[in-house]
Parts: C-alpha cells; structure tokens; sequence
C-alpha cells in the first residue's frame, strides 16, 4: 500500500445541503485523526442552493486533502456514494451525509476500533438531534458482535466505518435502482460478507440531524418502494444465509421495519384497493420468508398483524388494528398451561386463524424463567451452569446483556 494511503476517505453527498453543509464540513475538518489521515470526496449531486459552490470554497482553504465533484442530480443517495467510492484511496471508508456532523474523535476511535479487533465494520454510537435514532445496539462497546443475536442487524444506515477492501474486493455498490432502502442493502451485505462487525458505543460518533424542511425523511413517492426494499434485503439475505434459525433472525429485521409499518393504523383510512394491493406485494414475501421461527420471535400484536397479512385476510387485519388503535387492552386466555391475547377474531372458525398467532410468548415471569434456568443447568457441566446462572442474574453479578427480543420491538418504531 502506498505511503501516502489515508487511513479513512470520508464520502459526501451532499444534495440541496445548506445551510447544514456548513457544520458537517467542520465537523469533518476538525477530527482529532488529524488531515495527513485522512481524505474527504464530496460530490455535489445537482444543487441549486450553493451547496457545489460552497464544497468548492472549503476545498480551496481546508488543511484536509479533499475533492470536489459536480455531477447532474441522480435522483437519489446512491449514485454520489457510488461516485465517492470510485475515488476513495482510503483504508477505509465512512459516508457523511452533508446534513449530519461527526462527533469528536470519532473517526480515530473508528480506525483504531478496526485495526484493533480487525473487523471490516464500525459502528459508532449515534444520537439524533431534532430527530428519533436507533438506541438499542448502543449498550456497550464491543470488538466481535453477533450480527444474528445482537441488534446491530436494526442499523443498516450507511453512516459506518467499510473496510475499503472488501468493497472492492466483492466489487460493492450501493444499489441505484432503488429509491429507498438501499444503505440497508449495503449494510448488510457489508455485513454478511465481511470479516466482522465492531460497536464503538462509549463515544458519540455521529449527529444525525433533523431538517426543518423535512428533507431527511424519505416521504415521497409510493408504498411500493418500500416492498422493493423489502424484497431486495429479503432476497439478499436468503443468498447468504440458509433456511434456518440464522436466517429467521436477520429477516426479523426487514419483517418489523419495512413490512409492518404498512400493515399498521394506515390500513385504517386506505381505500380496499390498496389495502388488496399490498397484500398482493407482500404475498410472495410472506410465502418466501415468513416462518415459524421468525413469528415466535415478534410481540403477539406484530405477530398476529403479519399471520393476517400471509393467510391474506384484510378484513381480519382491519379490525385487529382498529383495536389496537383503540388502546383497549385483550382480554388474557389461559388454555393448557399457555396463555393468549384474546384480540379480534381470537378462535374465530371463520376467520381462522391460528392460536398461535395470538399467543403471549413473553408471559412467563422472572420465577418461571428462574425454574427452567435451574432445570437447565442441572442438566449441563457445573462450570457452564455457573455461567449461565450468572449470566441470567441468578448467581453472583450479572453481565450486561440486553433483552434482544424486547429491543427488537422497539427498534421497529425508528429509523431503519
């Protein structure tokens, strides 16, 4: 590699970015990894609000190497990341949207992350000013996490640390055909194909902020975007992953953040045709990847709400989700040792469905939990007994781990 090589090329898109251009740039000027380390690409994607103009100013008086480039609007993100990448010379590379800002330190906190645990991703913690952020995979700092187990699969924005090697390895780009979704497609295919995922959780690293003209929230255009989305990120992980327990926990990810949201109080004011419509574009999804093992891991409401989607019964889902936006809690129903929410429809013949998509999975109390766990380790090695009575708070301190099923529910709510 040559001598020259920066550790880290930091990518701008930037689109009709001012006044917030103006923070982000310093923010990027001003990290503590110092300019010989770094370099900054930005690509102005056909402004008309001085954004080039401005890109072009900074780059004539910053200390830190960085060029400018001045390209017809793409109608979208992906097309500048994707012209940034083609001029990265970096180890590494981290995308910058010209309306966020970079924490102190963050990108030499990154790289040593990276260079220290060797993983081809970084996570760093981020906070939302004047806007929701993702907060659950912030719990702790670590080298090696778990894509599967652990709620990093909830991030799939492109505001991350790449090894700059893999993507041109596997000849990585950020998907143009799509209007939205397309960092979590290259997220998680980063993911899939890298060589392991760090969380830097100790440090904010990352502003993502909230516009006041709204410009940050993809709202524009149809709803069947996001089941191209959906289909994209679904068919990305079934390549990767076999049919199989791995594999129904990555597809919890687009299940609760990209389908859901259109099987929410939405339907309510929809028109029959479109409700029928959606059905018909989550149909093959539903038949694909919907799963037994996906189900069992979703609140009974999400769970119920997505079994109505796959047996196709619109009028079913209406009326479960103008109960749950009514707020009235179910009754409870406890048959043979398990316990269900008796929401709409519950042991309906005609409707029906199953019971078990109304079952509370998540009923069991902390003795319960405390009985199976001791079951469980007199079945085991006393050393790993301890170690899971431990790890369960049922001996001695216990280790920070979080609830990945409940965090999981609350990410669908976030931003994806």
């Amino acid at each position: 590699m040559p001598e020259n090589t920066p550790d880290v090329s930091v990518i701008i898109g930037a689109y009709e970015a001012m006044p917030y251009l103006v923070k982000c740039l310093d923010s990027a000027e001003a990290q503590t990894i110092g300019p010989t380390r770094m370099e900054i690409i930005a690509v102005d994607d056909g402004s008309t609000d001085g954004t080039g103009e401005y890109l072009e100013e900074f780059a004539a008086r910053s200390a830190v190497p960085m060029r400018v480039l001045r390209q017809a609007n793409s109608g979208g993100p992906s097309g500048p990341r994707n012209t940034g990448l083609e001029l990265a010379r970096g180890r590494y590379v981290f995308f910058l949207d010209a309306d966020d800002h970079l924490g102190e330190e963050a990108l030499e906190r990154l790289v040593a992350m990276a260079d220290k645990a060797g993983t081809d991703v970084v996570l760093g913690k981020t906070v939302g000013v004047n806007r929701n952020a993702a907060k659950s995979m912030w719990g702790r700092t670590v080298e090696r996490a778990d894509i599967y187990t652990s709620n990093v699969k909830y991030t799939l924005s492109a505001q991350k640390l790449f090894r700059r090697e893999l993507l041109v390895r596997h000849g990585m780009r950020f998907d143009e055909s799509l209007r939205t979704g397309e960092d979590a497609l290259f997220t998680m295919e980063a993911y899939l194909r890298g060589n392991g995922v760090s969380v830097v959780a100790d440090h904010v690293c990352y502003y993502l902020v909230g516009r006041e003209d709204g410009k940050h929230v993809t709202k524009t255009g149809s709803y069947t975007l996001r089941f191209d989305s959906a289909k994209a990120l679904m068919e990305l992980i079934a390549r990767h992953v076999p049919a199989g327990e791995k594999r129904d926990l990555l597809m919890l990810r687009p299940f609760i953040v990209t389908l859901l949201p259109q099987f929410g109080p939405a339907v309510l004011k929809q028109s029959e045709e479109v409700l029928r419509h959606k059905m018909e574009l989550a149909a093959p999804l539903m038949d694909a990847y919907w799963t037994p093992g996906v189900a069992r891991r979703l609140k009974t409401e999400d769970r119920l709400r997505l079994t109505c989607v796959a047996r196709n019964e619109p009028e079913v889902l209406r009326d479960v989700v103008a109960h749950l936006r009514a707020g009235t809690p179910p009754e409870r129903v406890r048959r043979r040792g398990r316990v269900y929410l008796a929401y709409p429809h519950f042991r309906d013949t005609a409707a029906g469905i199953p019971d078990a998509a109304y079952e509370l999975r998540e009923a069991a109390g902390p003795r319960d939990r405390a009985r199976r766990a001791v079951r469980l380790a007199a079945r085991i090695p006393r050393r790993a007994a301890g170690r899971l009575l431990r790890w369960l708070g049922l001996r001695g301190p216990r280790e920070p781990h979080p609830p990945h099923a409940v965090r999981a529910a609350q990410e669908a709510h976030e931003p994806a």
